[in-house]
């Protein structure tokens, strides 16, 4: 199957130092976003109301891609442009950087300053690709912030990053796992153990029962069902009324994200938990575009959350799904990446899928795009309730 010709654009998220989303990252470092490619990404609303409240960072080699026609498509309150600092160097590209700073722009110089050329006074907020060096300690000026550090794969690169100025941070240091101070996993282990209770159907009487068992979920589950995203008016006070409120299914799925979930009320949110819905709503809507049926739905959704529980748990996949009787192909894509749920879920864990990527998913770049725009919206909610 091959691939529409459709901007395939490398997007990442961006949190801030309290472990939440900031903004969306889009481009590829050392990669041009070009005018064509820009006007096919903003020239409907979609992007940016699917991703609002989140602000857009676009990576660009210069500015000469902002062209009027492109411009009126970015709002400068909620798009900001992080340039090589490479184009300093040639004539004219401060000035305009300045203007569009002055016109309400957030403008990030990307990278360290080219020979010779000394830092614009007007431009001293900055981006870095954090695998390579990095500014010394204490050295950016907070009063021009946030400070973007990209390519954040560690959580020692992070304080690194933090420790040289940086608030907002990109990479793949969100999904290192570990049991917090003080948490002794037995709430995940009873969640997985609810988990279980729902895929034999068991009563409501038995799910309440564990419930009761854990007051970290009871917490989280009673919000969510108090949130602006379920609430009726009627406060919800009993476990019965919220597997009530919330039905079976949505039950499940909210269950299978709030394994993620802080540990205490008073602890930073877990990062991983808005990657886990983004994979899940992502595989999801590929199913639902393929004619899958609301079980198949189901499933996808489930493996793309459950992608990430190694990683959570810091133990080997095989030993987290070998008490949850999955079904065949969803161990096949956890465990091995295997048949087209598998691949889906490679597709998924990519920020930028290359073409050969797409076509053994069977999915092409509109395609992939929309999945990419739902998911995220969804993870955005889901960050916000949970």
């Amino acid at each position: 199957m091959a691939s529409a010709p459709f901007p395939v654009v490398e997007i990442r998220s961006v949190a801030n130092a309290q472990n939440e989303w900031a903004a969306l990252l889009l481009g590829t470092p050392g990669q041009t976003l070009d005018d064509a490619t820009l006007q096919c990404l903003f020239g409907t609303a979609d992007l940016l109301a699917a991703i609002a409240p989140l602000d857009c960072i676009l990576l660009l080699a210069g500015p000469a891609v902002l062209t009027p026609p492109v411009l009126s498509l970015l709002p400068a309150n909620r798009v900001l442009f992080a340039v090589n600092a490479a184009a300093l160097a040639t004539d004219g590209t401060a000035r305009r950087l300045a203007e569009l700073q002055m016109a309400g722009y957030r403008v990030l110089v990307d990278g360290p300053l080219p020979e010779g050329v000394a830092a614009p006074i007007a431009l001293r907020t900055v981006a870095r690709d954090a695998r390579a060096e990095l500014p010394r300690a204490g050295s950016l000026p907070t009063l021009f912030g946030p400070h973007l550090a990209y390519g954040v794969d560690d959580m020692a690169r992070y304080r690194a990053c933090e420790n040289a100025g940086f608030s907002w941070f990109s990479g793949d240091y969100a999904l290192e796992g570990g049991v917090p101070d003080g948490d002794d996993g037995t709430s995940r282990r009873r969640m997985l153990t609810m988990l279980a209770l729902l895929a034999r159907d068991a009563d409501s009487r038995e799910l309440e029962a564990q419930l009761k068992q854990d007051a970290a979920l009871s917490y989280h589950l009673l919000k969510l069902v108090n949130s602006a995203a379920f609430s009726s008016g009627a406060q919800i006070t009993s476990f019965g009324q919220a597997i009530s409120r919330l039905g079976r299914r949505q039950l499940q799925r909210w269950l299978q994200l709030l394994l993620y979930a802080r540990p205490h009320p008073d602890s930073p949110p877990n990062l991983m938990l808005p990657v886990a819905a983004l994979r899940g709503a992502a595989l999801e809507a590929l199913c639902k575009r393929d004619g899958g049926d609301r079980d198949d739905q189901d499933l996808a959704f489930m493996a793309g959350v459950f992608s990430l529980l190694d990683r959570l748990f810091q133990m080997p996949m095989q030993d987290v799904v070998c008490d949850l009787n999955l079904p065949e192909h969803v161990e096949a894509a956890l465990l091995r990446r295997e048949g087209p749920l598998g691949q889906r879920l490679r597709l998924a864990e990519t920020g930028r899928p290359d073409a050969p990527t797409l076509e053994l998913a069977g999915v092409d770049g509109p395609d992939w795009w929309e999945s990419q725009l739902h998911a995220y919206h969804w993870a955005i909610q889901v960050a916000r309730n949970v």
